[in-house]
């Protein structure tokens, strides 16, 4: 237990956390615009659901390491191009994320009504959860590849994941209803999550993206939209001064 107080650990945890927490944004992202489609009644517990959903593939996936690493060997080769697993998960998964992200475009432009008020039954709910499912493992394959490089203690991984999930499961709330409050940003982050498809597929063909090229756009592009959201605010009506002076 000596690892406990060493600050070497404490200091991979916190970094750790804090990619967790990066890397899980466009997946929380992607549970709140599926969740938004949902009765209102059913989107909190949903959400939550999702989000822990993916805690636990994650850990799952880093229990079973010796197999997520193995996702990397080659399974065959296509035009001199070795194909792995790993490269099948991100090819399929990218492809998810543009028909999903441009299905839900579409949805949006041609006014379709996505609030849902009627419940619809536990259907809806397991398909939502399905597709929370496939999201979680194409966005965790990743982290958890990035957690065995930066850290060798399986139990330091672990506690990184629930926390960072912790955090993002109090977050989840309020960035869902903010995201419902805007349809502007559910459109930037819908054409992000095609631009974060079309990386994955890349990623599929050994085309590496630096993916802080991406979060530094979406940031920039998030914070000239706030931006624009409060000069669209609605203002208070100009105090006017009285002209009429005491006495005249």
């Amino acid at each position: 237990m000596d690892w406990l107080i060493n600050p070497e650990i404490w200091v991979a945890f916190f970094t750790l956390t804090a990619l967790e927490i990066v890397l899980g944004i466009d997946n929380i992202i992607m549970i709140s615009i599926l969740v938004g489609r949902m009765p209102k009644e059913m989107q909190a517990r949903t959400r939550l659901f999702g989000l822990a959903l993916a805690m636990v593939t994650r850990i799952l996936l880093l229990l079973s390491i010796s197999w997520v690493m193995g996702l990397t060997v080659d399974l065959f080769h296509v035009f001199g191009q070795g194909i792995s697993g790993r490269d099948l998960i991100l090819f399929f998964g990218g492809l998810f994320l543009l028909w999903k992200s441009s299905t839900e475009i579409y949805h949006g432009l041609e006014g379709e009504d996505e609030t849902n008020e009627t419940p619809k039954g536990g259907g809806q709910f397991i398909g939502t959860i399905v597709q929370i499912a496939i999201i979680d493992i194409v966005f965790s394959l990743d982290s958890v590849i990035t957690a065995v490089g930066m850290v060798s203690h399986v139990p330091v991984m672990v506690a990184a994941i629930i926390v960072a999930v912790l955090v993002m499961m109090a977050a989840s709330g309020t960035i869902s209803e903010f995201i419902d409050k805007h349809p502007s940003l559910k459109l930037l982050a819908l054409s992000f999550l095609i631009v974060v498809g079309t990386v994955l597929i890349a990623e599929s063909f050994e085309v590496h993206v630096p993916k802080g090229y991406v979060y530094f756009a979406m940031a920039f592009s998030l914070a000239v939209e706030a931006l624009n959201i409060r000069m669209r605010r609605p203002r208070a009506e100009p105090v006017h001064l009285s002209r009429d002076i005491p006495g005249q």
